[in-house]
């Protein structure tokens, strides 16, 4: 399914791909890093260290390993600015998702993604009519 789309990945898919409890997601996960528009911010990097060390009790050793996999297998790494945050609250006041939900998404507005997969929010909606939210294990 290789085309020109930017897709954004929330940290919640990302973390099914190094990690083992749900091998159909996983296995999902994995299929998804094989497009060539793949793009993750560091907010998601950041909470993809935070459950790897509480969640899985990893070492930093392996984390620093697993995100620097995670960084080679994207397209693009997207650096939050002030104004990624400030959009974000405009996001969270105006579709009632959470701040760091919103941030996600403002991060893959930022960076022109037509989809951004994420298992927490809802499936379908149309943000800004630009960017698409889907579930992938739907």
């Amino acid at each position: 399914m290789q085309d020109n789309r930017k897709i954004f990945l929330d940290s919640n898919i990302v973390i099914y791909a190094y990690c083992n409890n749900s091998a159909d997601k996983q296995q999902k996960t994995k299929e998804l890093f094989i497009e060539d528009n793949i793009v993750i911010s560091t907010q998601v990097l950041q909470e993809m260290a935070n459950t790897l060390y509480r969640k899985f009790k990893a070492d930093f050793h392996t984390i620093r390993l697993l995100l620097g996999e995670c960084v080679h297998n994207v397209s693009t790494l997207y650096v939050n600015t002030c104004e990624t945050i400030f959009y974000a609250c405009n996001i969270a006041e105006r579709y009632s998702y959470s701040f760091y939900d919103s941030l996600i998404i403002a991060s893959a507005l930022d960076t022109g993604c037509q989809i951004l997969y994420s298992e927490d929010m809802q499936h379908n909606q149309l943000i800004e009519g630009k960017l698409k939210i889907v579930n992938p294990f739907l």
